[in-house]
């Protein structure tokens, strides 16, 4: 690609003048393995890109001129006719069996016929392989459906939509044969319209993926007022979304362990009964198969067609997932459809994730930090990249290519995760296109010297976990862009150094895993370095790393083996040269096997910065967090009595974490913006509160440990506006007096090992927007009050409200 060769070019030649301002002065290309550079070269690189360019257009012209648009291309790239008889064999076989998904096809039901006269739209979505056709088709056959339509037409559009086929197949659903040789598509439309008139029908469109395909679609249908309905069915949430946002989309989500074993002896050994020596491998072999039906139907064929045998099961348990990937009937060919559409700036976030190990959480924040390193992410406007791929993130959840694990307490996601198909197609996709590649127990030179592209194709290098100690035994030709390395690389020390010409134009450096006893030698040379997350057990940062002024996150996990050692680690003062980093993290990671974070120390700084996100940081000469982060929208640090606790200068904060030692007043300042604030160890009176409640944006609120000292939190007179989430974790408090009108916003509220806590007031189950109430390792008489809360509640007639109560203690007073 040109402008991937012009990158390279001038990346090339940056190296060189960063090299040569730092005092290194190769004389030869052999002294660090880079071209001597001068601007001379990069102006006939630079014309030859050109040419290349100038050729590719005068092409492309050509195949417009010949009546092969692009608009065409683009369309055949992503488009499928229909799906290979291999594979619809494969759906039609996970239809047959209906396991599992009764209470989906019983709410979707009640929705259908419901009484409502105006046509409405329900949706269901989910991956594919994952039974959304086996779903509509249950809802479609069952006998109240039958009888309550007079009409039902089903009709399965998939990436390639055509009209004229698609009123066909209603037309043919509802007993109508036109004459397709003199019948033209308006015909056809009129007489879809004509049939449905008046009746109260039901419309299945399965696998739809265009928004655009609905726009069209929609206008075959009548909207009089006989009780009608249409059942999509979609991969993407964003079509459902358009097509209804007000109506009911159902996302129908993974199988459990015990009905994937049940759709597996359906289909392996249908009624008869399963030897016992099956449920182990059995179950070991529908774990792996992560709850996706597909993946189930696939491995029963492979079961169902060899001899009953303990030692196939037991291979099979051991190597599901590369049975699945071989299945000739194409396992991988429907979720490959997913990828084929998605847009381009989306393939190379999702083929990124291919590169870390299987059953991988991703830390939301972590993973969009890296993706802006790669240069993934598209610029738009004056929005920030983080909040852009963020976007991309919730895209990728959407299309069901992504899995939610676990959310934060205002309702983001915080960590992710890939099916392991889905992870299959990562791989393969990835090899296909060179996109990565990932290193495993083989030497690290014959891995990367057998990839050929040309020398500007960006080398991203992820080291496998169990690679032993990779070493570079000749330099690579390649340049490299990226490590991220999931096992120990000690030899990166004296690699870096040794063959800097492929480490030149590294772009991400993720080396937490390896602990390292300090900086790999000559990192202040890779000038181009923007993500850099490293462990050591150095006893000092060095002011070297502060002229990698590229660096966007900077995460430093300090380890040492020394009991004495309490975790302050000081950072130059010349660290504000790092003009571009938005993210410094540190954390503490003693050999001993404790977490303890430390603290990040800043004597002084010579200048602001343009920091969004910090972790543990105490300012020593320094007169203020404004002056030196006015951007900071993320903190987490420690204060102390003696120390003046004004945040409300801060005006972009929105997340604190605060850590107070000894301060046992309510003199703290908060800036509105806050939206997240987590409060331990402060030691502030609850007649204080009203330093958090006056708060006009605060949504979530966590106090620990201290955060707020005595026996009483009377909220009566104090409204907390906007807040939806409330944990109350670790407090001496053993009365709470309050009223539903301090909390008109609260969906989620969690106490945690309140020992004196003796109740929840009752009035809290009168808060309309209450969602759950957890508690976790209270007394006994705190569970019971919960729950009569929640009897209370559906006494009125609200049965929304959740409980969850865990490792109660008996001891109440």
């Amino acid at each position: 690609m040109p402008a991937e060769e012009a990158q390279h070019i001038v990346d090339l030649f940056l190296s060189g003048v960063h090299i040569r301002n730092n005092g290194y002065f190769p004389t030869s290309e052999q002294d660090f393995k880079l071209p001597l550079l001068n601007l001379n070269n990069v102006r006939r690189s630079f014309n030859s890109v050109k040419v290349e360019l100038t050729s590719m257009l005068i092409d492309n012209m050509k195949i417009d001129l010949s009546g092969r648009t692009l608009n065409h291309i683009a369309a055949e790239r992503i488009c499928y006719t229909r799906k290979s008889p291999g594979l619809k064999k494969l759906l039609d076989d996970i239809v047959v069996v209906v396991v599992g998904i009764d209470r989906d096809a019983e709410q979707i039901r009640d929705k259908l016929v419901e009484d409502k006269k105006k046509v409405d739209v329900v949706s269901i979505v989910g991956m594919g392989g994952i039974g959304k056709t086996t779903l509509a088709t249950k809802v479609f056959n069952d006998r109240f459906v039958v009888h309550h339509f007079y009409v039902r037409a089903w009709v399965t559009v998939s990436q390639k939509y055509d009209m004229r086929d698609v009123l066909i197949q209603i037309l043919a659903s509802v007993g109508v044969k036109p004459d397709l040789d003199i019948a033209t598509n308006s015909k056809l439309r009129e007489m879809v319209y004509k049939h449905l008139m008046g009746k109260r029908y039901l419309i299945v469109i399965d696998d739809i993926w265009h928004i655009e395909t609905w726009d069209n679609m929609k206008l075959f249908f009548p909207h009089d007022n006989t009780g009608s309905r249409i059942l999509l069915t979609s991969r993407l949430v964003q079509v459902a979304k358009h097509a209804n946002s007000e109506g009911l989309i159902h996302h129908l989500g993974y199988l459990s362990k015990e009905k994937s074993w049940e759709l597996l002896c359906q289909k392996v050994f249908h009624d008869n009964e399963f030897p016992k020596w099956s449920i182990k491998p059995g179950m070991q072999i529908v774990e792996n198969c992560q709850g996706l039906p597909l993946a189930v139907v696939v491995i029963a064929g492979v079961l169902a067609k060899h001899a009953l045998s303990e030692r196939f099961w037991v291979e099979i348990a051991d190597r599901t997932s590369s049975y699945i990937v071989g299945d000739q009937n194409g396992c991988l060919e429907t979720l490959a459809l997913s990828y084929d559409h998605l847009p381009l700036h989306l393939r190379e976030c999702f083929l990124y994730l291919g590169g870390f190990p299987v059953d991988y959480k991703f830390h939301v924040q972590r993973l969009i930090w890296l993706w802006v390193a790669e240069g993934f992410i598209q610029e738009d406007g004056s929005r920030r990249l983080e909040d852009i791929a963020e976007g991309y993130l919730i895209d990728l959840i959407d299309r069901n290519l992504l899995i939610v694990d676990c959310r934060k307490s205002n309702g983001g996601v915080k960590v992710c995760k890939v099916h392991h198909l889905v992870r299959e197609l990562c791989l393969k996709k990835t090899n296909e296109e060179r996109f990565l590649l990932k290193i495993k127990r083989q030497k690290l030179y014959s891995q990367v010297s057998n990839v050929t592209t040309p020398p500007y194709k960006p080398v991203r290098m992820f080291i496998n976990e169990d690679a032993y100690d990779p070493d570079f035994a000749h330099p690579p030709s390649q340049s490299i862009r990226s490590i991220v390395c999931f096992s120990e690389f000690r030899s990166l020390n004296e690699d870096i150094a040794k063959y800097f010409g492929s480490f030149v134009l590294l772009r991400v450096l993720d080396l937490q895993k390896c602990r390292l006893s300090d900086f790999p030698y000559s990192m202040e040379l890779l000038v181009h370095l923007r993500y850099l997350a490293i462990s050591n057990s150095s006893e000092h940062f060095p002011s070297s790393i502060c002229k990698l002024w590229n660096l966007q996150t900077l995460i430093y996990i300090k380890t040492t083996s020394f009991i004495v050692d309490l975790g302050i680690f000081f950072l130059p003062s010349n660290i504000s040269d790092l003009v571009n980093l938005r993210h410094l993290w540190c954390y503490y990671a003693p050999d001993d096997g404790r977490s303890d974070k430390g603290t990040i120390f800043l004597r002084s700084i010579e200048k602001p910065m343009n920091l969004q996100t910090i972790s543990n940081v105490k300012l020593g000469n320094v007169d203020n967090f404004q002056k030196c982060f006015p951007c900071i929208k993320e903190l987490t640090c420690r204060t102390y009595e003696y120390e003046d606790n004004d945040f409300k200068s801060l005006t972009c904060l929105e997340n604190l974490k605060l850590t107070g030692y000894g301060i046992g007043k309510s003199d703290i300042k908060f800036p509105a913006t806050l939206t997240t604030l987590a409060l331990s160890m402060c030691n502030i009176p609850w007649s204080g509160i009203s330093i958090i409640q006056s708060l006009p944006n605060l949504q979530v609120l966590k106090l620990k440990n201290g955060a707020f000292m005595g026996s009483c939190w009377n909220t009566a007179e104090h409204v907390f506006p906007k807040l939806k989430f409330l944990r109350l974790d670790g407090l001496n408090i053993e009365v709470w007096e309050t009223c539903s009108r301090s909390f008109p916003c609260l969906r989620q509220l969690e106490i945690i090992r309140c020992y004196n806590l003796e109740e929840i007031p009752l009035e809290i189950g009168d808060i309309p927007t209450l969602e759950l109430i957890q508690i976790e390792d209270c007394r006994q008489c705190v569970g019971e009050s919960v729950r009569r809360i929640q009897e209370e509640q559906h006494d009125y007639g609200n049965y929304y409200l959740r409980i969850g109560i865990s490792k109660t203690r008996k001891r109440c007073l």
